[in-house]
Formats: structure tokens, C-alpha cells, sequence
């Protein structure tokens, strides 16, 4: 079979899961990532419907609900800490009974576990020229060595510096959502066992939570904001820019805050998503938050992820070497699918931060309501349906 020789940009969980899918079929792969090691920590995230199939079908599934976060319950509470609405787990993360919650870094260490045997891993370094040559894609990487590949592949994000190279500049396609999150790890200073819980101000929130085999906790702040011009690689500008966005707000957010210094896995980036006509270009394409990311306020990017390395894996294979047909149905399975994901974004982030003091007493309001009247379990599931309908929008390949 032709154009089995790949370069994988990034080693997150779709170029991860896309290198054990290619090696599977016997391609030759490659993964190049900037980062020196793959990444630890992350915030929980979800693995529902299609998803859950292609974890099954790697054969991990009985590893991925051994590393559950078991999350028991979840609460909103007003700035005294009173507990406004409360309810189970599964219900307050929109789960049902099939659905695993992991948090991303064990699920990333499993994968690249499976996959260490026959993919060559080359951390610290990047891919920083494509060039298309009658012999394949000539790849020159920030260590100075130059290659040729088959086919390239860019698993490296929303701000792909592989799309970049193949397609354009960010501006192109990345589509700012107006809002930022940051997460890291924080000590259980409430002694939270398995909890989780929601503070709501007017444009910011704040949450904390404790899952099954960690000692810590972890916080998340999402908060509405203009464009902020800030250096993505300077921790301190960020966490300077995180402090301001929540400067004299209750609850435990000054304590959460005060723990940030000392975090080993601090993240803060803009909500955003990415939209594209094309998915491919040539020999490259692109998989995961690089071609479609739907924010993780979709509660999906890690899903999308999954099934667009499997999608794009079963169609290279079944394709017998003619790249350009296996993208070109590639894309035609998988953009059904990211439609559905993406508009679960904008839906939901609107749910997440409120923009007015007026709308977040209502909301309380509503919440304190809702845990008291009957018929509760049905009107949750109708508020996720779209959720759910999303997450199983796409018959897989076998």
C-alpha cells in the first residue's frame, strides 16, 4: 500500500490516538511535539457516544472506567457557600449511565502507553516548513533536520502551527468566543470527597472539584472578556491576567486564587472555535481541535478528537494508498458529526457564565426551584438532549 509513511504534529490525545489507529493498519508513523514530555493534569472531561465505541474498539474501555473520577455529587452555591441546588454526578455533568468522566491526563497517558511500541515519539521539537515535492512533503523541524512523509498529519490544536503552514494564518479560522478558562490544581482546602462545586457571579465563574485517587483538588474559572493581548508562553501574564478577572469576588475565590503560584499544571487560553471549508490540502490534513475545535465548552473536544483519529485511520486504510479520496471521506463522515458538536459550544457557554447580576438571581432562583419540584429527572433530560444527540450524530466505519 502507497502513502503509509506519516508525520503526526502533536502528541495530544488525537495524534495520539491517531498513531495507534495508523500503526494498527501497518503504517510507519511519526509523532513530533513541541512540549518535553506529554502533558499531565487537565480538567475532567467527558467520553459519550461515538467515543465510547472507538474506546471500546481499542481495547481500553475496562482500563477507562477503572480511572473514573467517581464524581458523587454537584452543587451550586452563592457567594456565602450556601448550597443553592444540588444533585447527583452523572445528572450534574449531563452523563448517563454508559458515559465515563476521566480527567484528560489519564486518559492521555493510556493512550500513549498503547502506543510507545512501533511510533517514534520526538519530543521538544516541531515541524516549522511543508513544502509538496514529486517524492512527498519535505517536513523542516526546529532541531534543523529535514525529512520526507507521505502524508502529514496536524493534531496540534486550535492554534495549529500546522494549519498554518498548510492552510494560513489563525485569523483565517479560529472564530473568538468571547469568554476564557483557566484550570489547575489547587490543595482540598474544603476537604471536598468526590464533589464538585459551582460558584455563578455576573460574566465570571468559578468551580472546584475532587475525583477518585487525587489528594488535591482542582479549579476552573471561565469568565467573559474582550480579546486579551497576552503572551501564550508567559505563566505570569496569565495567571496577572486571571487575579484581575476576579478581583474582589466572594466565595473561596481568593483562596483558589492564592493557590495558583504553586500549581504544577496551570492552563489558561481563550474560548474559541475553528472553522474550515477544508480539511485538507495535498498531502496534509488535519484531525481534531486543528481542523474543527468546538471549545471545551462543547463539553465534546475530547470525543471529537477520538472519532476523527479513528474516522480518518479507517478511511486512509480502507482507501488502499489514494490519500485524497480517504480525506475527501474522511471529511464527508465527520463533518455531519462536528456541526452537531459545535453548536453545543455557544449554547452552553451562555449557560456557564451569566452576563448580569440580574440574570444570575434568576438563575439561582430557578435552580432552588427546580430541586424541589417534582418531574426534576425529565426536565434535566430535556435540557440535554441536544447533548446526547450530538455525541452519537455519526455511524463509524468498521
Amino acid at each position: 500500500m502507497k502513502n503509509t509513511n506519516v508525520l503526526v504534529s502533536g502528541a495530544g490525545i488525537a495524534g495520539v490516538s491517531l498513531a495507534f489507529w495508523l500503526r494498527r493498519s501497518g503504517f510507519t508513523v511519526t509523532v513530533v511535539e513541541r512540549a518535553p514530555e506529554i502533558r499531565a493534569g487537565g480538567y475532567k472531561i467527558d467520553i459519550r457516544g461515538a467515543a465510547l465505541q472507538v474506546i471500546e474498539r481499542m481495547g481500553v474501555l475496562e482500563e477507562v472506567r477503572a480511572m473514573r473520577t467517581e464524581v458523587r455529587s454537584g452543587s451550586v452555591v452563592n457567594a456565602a457557600g450556601r448550597r443553592v441546588a444540588s444533585m447527583d454526578g452523572d445528572t450534574f455533568g449531563g452523563r448517563e449511565h454508559g458515559d465515563a468522566e476521566v480527567l484528560r491526563g489519564d486518559l492521555h497517558r493510556l493512550l500513549y502507553g498503547r502506543t510507545q511500541d512501533g511510533v517514534e515519539y520526538r519530543f521538544g521539537d516541531s515541524v516549522t516548513s511543508l513544502d509538496d515535492t514529486s517524492e512527498g512533503v519535505r517536513a523542516t523541524f526546529g532541531s534543523g533536520r529535514t525529512e520526507v512523509f507521505d502524508l502529514v498529519v496536524g493534531a496540534d490544536g486550535m492554534r495549529s502551527a500546522t494549519r498554518a503552514l498548510a492552510f494560513g494564518p489563525d485569523e483565517r479560522f479560529v472564530r473568538d468566543m468571547g469568554y476564557y478558562v483557566s484550570v489547575f490544581t489547587v490543595p482540598n482546602h474544603l476537604g471536598l470527597d468526590r464533589e464538585e462545586l459551582t460558584y455563578v457571579g455576573p460574566g465570571r465563574t468559578a468551580l472546584t472539584y475532587s475525583t477518585a485517587r487525587e489528594a488535591g483538588a482542582k479549579a476552573m474559572f471561565l469568565f467573559a472578556s474582550e480579546p486579551l493581548s497576552y503572551d501564550h508562553r508567559d505563566r505570569a501574564e496569565q495567571e496577572r491576567l486571571l487575579a484581575a478577572a476576579y478581583a474582589g469576588e466572594g466565595w473561596e475565590v481568593p483562596r483558589l486564587l492564592r493557590g495558583v503560584g504553586d500549581s504544577p499544571d496551570f492552563l489558561f487560553d481563550s474560548l474559541g472555535q475553528v472553522h474550515m471549508n477544508r480539511w485538507s490540502a495535498g498531502r496534509a490534513v488535519l484531525i481534531g481541535d486543528a481542523a474543527h475545535c468546538a471549545s471545551p465548552a462543547s463539553g465534546q473536544g475530547t470525543s471529537l478528537a477520538l472519532v476523527g483519529a479513528y474516522v480518518l485511520a479507517a478511511e486512509l486504510a480502507a482507501a488502499g494508498g489514494d490519500h485524497a479520496a480517504a480525506f475527501d471521506a474522511y471529511e464527508r463522515r465527520m463533518r455531519p458529526f462536528v456541526h452537531e458538536n459545535q453548536k453545543l459550544g455557544p449554547a452552553n457557554i451562555k449557560r456557564m457564565v451569566l452576563r448580569s447580576r440580574g440574570q444570575v438571581r434568576f438563575s439561582m432562583a430557578m435552580l432552588g426551584l427546580m430541586a424541589r419540584v417534582p418531574g426534576r429527572d425529565r426536565l434535566l433530560a430535556k435540557i440535554m438532549e441536544p447533548l446526547g444527540r450530538a455525541a452519537n450524530a455519526i455511524t463509524l466505519p468498521q
